[in-house]
């Protein structure tokens, strides 16, 4: 059975610490200089049907330092812009590439492309989930606080794909979460009965003093993402007092990192003095997306 990897909970425990581990040895050998080129002759289709800078180039640059090739396939530069199916676009790319990462607009169209694909389909976002994110939010993590004992992790500011993605991560990482969002933008229901399953126990809120009392991670992402840009009136001042400053870090632990996943709207989720201090791994977070993302390919043309 082809292994898809479409959110975070495709992966089991031990299966998520295995692609953490093989992210960690890519990024080891790397730093080494040191060749590690494990996926010779395989090739990796790339699908966007939303713009990216960290997907895009972190795909592309990892598969090369494997020893395989990858495929940049923009929506309107393939039959899919002039009305080709998605299932008919999935069987045929399936024929060419080993795997196939899509960054989508709706889950749903990351499912048709799993359904109907040969080979692993990899969730690049969509406004659902960000499952490549959250590895390498773990893996940063992992690297920043010596392993996931005893860590907690808040997540400050809109319950969006990245939140929820997160909250599956934290569970299966056994990382204590706390979520605080304004009323109406918390994180779904469904995300959080999902965590529960899984054995974590977010807490949600809607009071960001609170949730970030003694935390040892930080987390926040833009308020206004994209195709919401007529919300923005709106949203920024449902979004007052969310702002992720550093007297809200003086409630937090005293070594707490913070972590956003980038782009960054400075001066409104987070403010520019806390992105540019030493609390902030936001470019170890970055990285880690190219290393984590080796490792998750690695891993699934292995199995």
């Amino acid at each position: 059975m082809t292994r898809h990897y479409l959110d975070v909970d495709d992966l089991t425990p031990d299966e998520l610490e295995s692609v953490l581990d093989r992210g960690a040895e890519y990024k080891e050998l790397l730093n080494a200089g040191e060749s590690h080129r494990d996926l010779q002759e395989r090739t990796l289709g790339m699908l966007f049907q939303k713009p990216s800078t960290r997907t895009r180039v972190s795909f592309e640059t990892g598969m090369t330092q494997l020893g395989g090739h990858a495929v940049f396939l923009g929506e309107n530069d393939i039959q899919l812009g002039r009305g080709e199916p998605l299932k008919d676009t999935s069987r045929a790319l399936s024929r060419y590439v080993d795997v196939l990462m899509a960054r989508v607009f709706k889950h749903a169209n990351a499912e048709v492309l799993a359904e109907y694909s040969d080979v692993p389909v990899i969730n690049g976002l969509t406004d659902d989930a960000h499952p490549c994110q959250t590895l390498a939010d773990l893996l940063t993590i992992r690297e920043t606080k010596d392993g996931f004992d005893d860590v907690s992790a808040t997540w400050v500011g809109d319950g969006n794909n990245v939140a929820q993605s997160f909250a599956i991560g934290c569970a299966l990482a056994d990382v204590d979460l706390t979520v605080a969002t304004p009323p109406g933008y918390g994180i779904d229901d469904d995300v959080v009965e999902r965590a529960r399953e899984l054995g974590g126990d977010p807490t949600v809120t809607h009071d960001p003093v609170a949730a970030v009392e003694d935390a040892d991670i930080i987390y926040t992402d833009v308020w206004i993402s994209m195709g919401q840009e007529d919300e923005r009136d709106v949203r920024m001042n449902d979004f007052e007092g969310f702002q992720v400053r550093a007297d809200l870090l003086d409630h937090a632990a005293p070594d707490a990192s913070v972590m956003h996943c980038l782009p960054a709207h400075r001066g409104e989720e987070i403010t520019d003095d806390v992105i540019e201090s030493d609390r902030s791994v936001v470019w170890q977070q970055a990285e880690n997306r190219m290393h984590a993302q080796k490792g998750l390919l690695a891993w699934l043309l292995e199995n």
